[in-house]
């Protein structure tokens, strides 16, 4: 074989494993971009697409102390942490006797899908279309967390390196929230808000719904935790 048609033949075969290789990671990125989207559709769907707020308490909701729109978010019954009536929310003011979704990590998303969809959830496409329905399930099926890994499920208190969370705060965080997590007025003060650890690491992994806020899912997860651990030093 001549080596001018050997050198053509090697250079095709690079650039198609380049291409290759540039579709995996934009598959990647397109879904870690759905998980985290799904993430937040899990803490108030109706804020992060814009659909209209429900009406009424949700018919299947189990528990006494809540009641109207809040019952239709996924959180309220299944837990910041995923675990419903087996963690955080196993008790206390927000307990449903709803189990998490815990078991349903690494299932196959289609499936999951149908369950959101079902008369038990009763999630019209007027409140989550298709779209909405698989980004969520991409969360459940393949973005849980478990926070206890992180957070200190007794005392809500984050296992990261405050030190750290405060260098990542103050470059990342800092030009929204200000350095004593104040800054936005209509918003609870950052240190008030990380007293509950799992919440507040939900929000930083996957951000805050219909806000400009960045997810810090595709990062090392002990980053997100530092995160928390700083937050929980700042004034309420």
């Amino acid at each position: 074989m001549r080596f001018g048609m050997w050198m053509r033949m090697l250079t095709a075969g690079a650039v198609v494993a380049g291409f290759a290789v540039a579709s995996a990671a934009s598959a990647v990125a397109d879904d870690e971009a759905s998980i985290v989207r799904g993430g937040r559709l899990y803490d108030k769907w109706w804020a992060e697409n814009k659909a209209e707020k429900p009406v009424g308490t949700h018919p299947s909701y189990q528990g006494k102390d809540q009641k109207d729109d809040v019952t239709w978010r996924c959180k309220e019954c299944h837990g910041w942490d995923l675990k419903g009536k087996d963690g955080a929310y196993g008790s206390g003011k927000h307990f449903s006797g709803v189990k998490g979704v815990t078991e349903s990590a690494g299932k196959d998303s289609a499936a999951i899908a149908a369950i959101i969809r079902d008369k038990t959830h009763g999630y019209t496409a007027a409140m989550l279309s298709d779209a909405n329905v698989a980004d969520l399930a991409n969360f459940i099926s393949k973005g849980q967390v478990d926070m206890s890994d992180y957070i200190n499920p007794a005392s809500m208190k984050s296992k990261g390196d405050a030190a750290k969370g405060k260098v990542y705060f103050e470059t990342i965080c800092v030009g929204c929230h200000g350095t004593d997590g104040k800054k936005i007025a209509d918003a609870e003060a950052l240190g008030a808000a990380a007293g509950n650890g799992v919440e507040m690491l939900h929000k930083v992994l996957y951000g805050q719904p219909k806000a400009a806020m960045p997810a810090l899912f595709a990062l090392d997860h002990n980053i997100a935790a530092d995160l928390v651990a700083h937050l929980q030093t700042l004034p309420k």
